[in-house]
């Protein structure tokens, strides 16, 4: 897909990877829509920094671990554009926790946030793009779907089913919407994290470098543009999953 003037969702757009993404699909041409729970003011500077560049965003509250949000949500943006053509599912948490400890309020608002919450940005937004002739849909997994992190059990679950999902929808939606996923590893320092224990895990990376958000945002535009791949998940991770 030709990702010029083409309409784009990024959920989680505010901040981190889920802003270069938003960014890289601006500059790509797309008019992009990015959603926010709590990052208001984040919100507002990313959608004007892309519009200082001469692209077209807005940005809209949106807390995906409410089907009836997301709904809404919906309803506002087919009154406000004509078209889907891209979604992103970036918004997601990370909660560290002893896995014994993991209680059903942090199982619930880790699922409904990382997994319900995209199953049904995906469905809604599939129907809009069935409607115009197809789409293409991103989701931001991670590399513990693949390799899992004991201590943060809940995010390592919610994640590998993103990936399954990744895979149902693309069977699902094909031919006319491509469903694809990628997963990152050493990226973005998770907050609370020192930077004496991510320095240690970067020397661990055989390219002995961290990853970027941008370079998370290319292979977005790798995977809106492929139009002979679905269902795949790409890992970036410097190599780190290489390692026993």
């Amino acid at each position: 897909m030709n990702v010029e003037n083409k309409v784009a969702i990024v959920t989680g757009g505010a901040r981190r990877a889920g802003k270069a993404i938003a960014l890289a699909l601006a500059r790509a041409g797309a008019r992009v829509i990015i959603t926010f729970k709590a990052s208001a003011e984040a919100a507002a500077l990313t959608v004007a920094e892309i519009e200082r560049s001469g692209g077209q965003a807005a940005a809209v509250p949106c807390d995906q671990r409410d089907p009836a949000a997301i709904d809404r949500l919906f309803e506002r943006l087919r009154q406000e554009v004509d078209r889907l053509d891209i979604l992103v599912n970036s918004a997601a948490i990370m909660e560290r926790k002893p896995a014994l400890e993991i209680t059903l309020e942090d199982w619930s608002r880790v699922m409904d946030t990382n997994l319900r919450g995209p199953f049904f940005m995906t469905q809604r937004a599939a129907q809009w793009m069935l409607a115009g002739g197809g789409g293409v849909i991103v989701n931001i997994a991670d590399l513990s779907a693949l390799h899992p992190w004991p201590s943060y059990l809940t995010h390592t679950i919610s994640k590998s089913g993103l990936v399954a999902m990744t895979q149902a929808w693309a069977l699902a939606l094909a031919p006319s919407i491509r469903v694809n996923a990628i997963a990152p590893g050493l990226v973005l320092k998770p907050e609370g994290w020192s930077d004496e224990h991510w320095a240690k895990l970067i020397a661990a990376l055989p390219l002995q470098r961290g990853g970027t958000a941008e370079e998370v945002a290319e292979a977005v535009l790798y995977c809106v543009r492929s139009d002979f791949m679905t269902g795949q998940t790409i890992v970036i991770d410097g190599g780190r999953s290489l390692k026993p």
